[in-house]
């Protein structure tokens, strides 16, 4: 798969569209991603790993928690330009607006135990 294909794949869904937004917000972990999408953990880990390959988050361990971020460097100009520019094409959009209220509430240490 080209690069742009791959990009233009991870964007082309809502989900992971969600995902980079709410990343956006604060690192999550994948109980957190799928409590706020309300999907089943493999297909978040599916989501992720496209996110991931195209290049657009990073994955970090700090103990037992894996966290999943916004790639702080990404190697592919494109990427951070498509990054800056998510607020200005899908930040008033409803779900994004009412992820933003519901990633405030998100507390692993309750969601992760269940």
């Amino acid at each position: 798969m080209t690069e742009n294909t791959q990009i233009f794949k991870a964007l082309s869904d809502n989900s992971r569209l969600r995902i980079l937004k709410a990343l956006q917000s604060r690192h999550l972990c994948v109980c957190e991603i799928r409590e706020l999408l309300k999907l089943a953990n493999s297909t978040v880990s599916q989501h992720l790993k496209i996110l991931k390959d195209a290049g657009f988050i990073v994955e970090e361990k700090d103990g037992k928690w894996v966290n999943y971020m916004i790639n702080p460097r990404p190697d592919d100009k494109r990427i951070s330009s498509i990054l800056s520019s998510l607020d200005f094409w899908i930040n008033d959009e409803l779900m994004i607006v009412k992820d933003k209220n519901i990633i405030i509430k998100l507390d692993r240490n309750i969601i992760c135990a269940s």
